[in-house]
């Protein structure tokens, strides 16, 4: 499994040969597909070969678009991800919606958890109770929208009473790109599981792509969250996104240490898994430290 994240930021040619990624520029650079997991156009002057794009679907590898203002917007998805791919989906299609509910409602109640546990982390500690009661008194599938007054707390603690999630600033754009980040990996996750990421749990909207992985992500936000926090106002430039693209390679716990890119693929397998089992009781969810 890759271990390098490359992010192409400047005009270039990519190609493969030899079962090398190749970027010319002024200088050819080579790295072997082996090593990489995850490569980003954050230019939008580069030119890429079809070949290379074959051969990086192939080898599992995620590829993120990126455009004129350098955010990502778009994403490589193969059709297959693993062997039996077909059979993966009708199990995927079959999943127990009485199961899919109380998956869903221990996703929600981790994500919530996670964020108080931020909040305790760096003192607000009357703001974590608050969120914990919310956890407290989760109903299946959050019918009560725990999730959304969890939120408003939290975000409201972390960056201000005047902040918001539809607020043009850079602590937005820095959430959201990272938050895509981590969603790519996830895409790639469900692919290789042979699951389609259009099929969720709880998201179910028609005109999103990524529904299943936009449930798996929740757990996963209070990482991007941490950082972006620590940054405090800083200015939004390449530097920063980089780093966040950095975040893939952070250590953390699952069942064991690894990094985050490696946990996802855990993660992935192990929620697919317990939902073809019809079994909640068997989840692995990310919990923050």
């Amino acid at each position: 499994m890759g271990w390098r994240g490359v992010i192409v930021d400047s005009p270039c040619k990519i190609s493969v040969g030899g079962n090398y990624l190749i970027l010319r520029s002024d200088e050819v650079r080579k790295i072997h597909l082996s090593e990489v997991y995850y490569l980003m156009i954050a230019c939008p002057a580069v030119n890429i070969t079809g070949m290379a794009l074959c051969e990086l679907n192939r080898q599992k590898i995620k590829v993120v678009f990126c455009d004129e203002k350098r955010n990502p917007y778009g994403e490589l998805t193969g059709y297959y991800g693993c062997c039996n791919c077909s059979k993966k989906l009708k199990m995927q299609a079959a999943w127990s919606r009485d199961t899919a509910s109380a998956v869903n409602t221990a996703i929600i109640a981790q994500k919530i958890e996670n964020q108080a546990l931020l909040l305790r982390k760096y003192g607000f500690d009357d703001r974590a109770e608050m969120l914990e009661e919310y956890v407290a008194e989760i109903e299946l599938d959050d019918v009560g929208n725990r999730e959304g007054h969890a939120a408003k707390v939290y975000f409201n603690t972390l960056f201000g009473k005047e902040f918001n999630r539809d607020k043009d600033c850079f602590v937005n754009a820095a959430l959201n790109y990272g938050y895509s980040i981590v969603l790519s990996d996830i895409n790639r996750a469900v692919v290789a599981c042979g699951r389609s990421t259009q099929i969720g749990i709880n998201h179910r909207n028609e005109f999103n792509e990524f529904n299943f992985s936009c449930d798996l992500i929740e757990p996963l936000r209070v990482i991007v969250d941490e950082y972006v926090f620590n940054q405090g106002a800083r200015e939004f430039d390449k530097d920063y996104k980089f780093a966040l693209v950095g975040l893939l390679n952070k250590r953390v716990k699952l069942d064991r240490e690894y990094s985050l890119h490696d946990a996802i693929g855990v993660y992935v397998k192990n929620v697919t898994d317990s939902l073809d089992k019809s079994r909640s009781d068997t989840l692995l969810l990310y919990k923050f430290e």
